[in-house]
């Protein structure tokens, strides 16, 4: 009895190291995504204001 026991204290600890870096991934993935898109609105924040184009509202962004 005691072994399966055992058993299902090492499945437990698997499960949770498992859950703990799936955790970890998907964290890590959200962090990449979110300094991408700044990336992705720095560079047309950058490219509108060289190119004068108009913004969201329809005002020219160096009037």
């Amino acid at each position: 009895m005691a072994n399966k026991q055992n058993n299902k204290g090492v499945a437990q600890g698997i499960k949770e190291t498992a859950g703990a870096a799936f955790h970890a991934l998907h964290s890590a993935l959200e962090t990449t995504e979110n300094v991408a898109m700044s990336a992705v609105d720095a560079a047309k924040s950058a490219t509108d204001n060289l190119t004068g184009t108009q913004n969201e509202k329809g005002h020219r962004n160096h009037d």
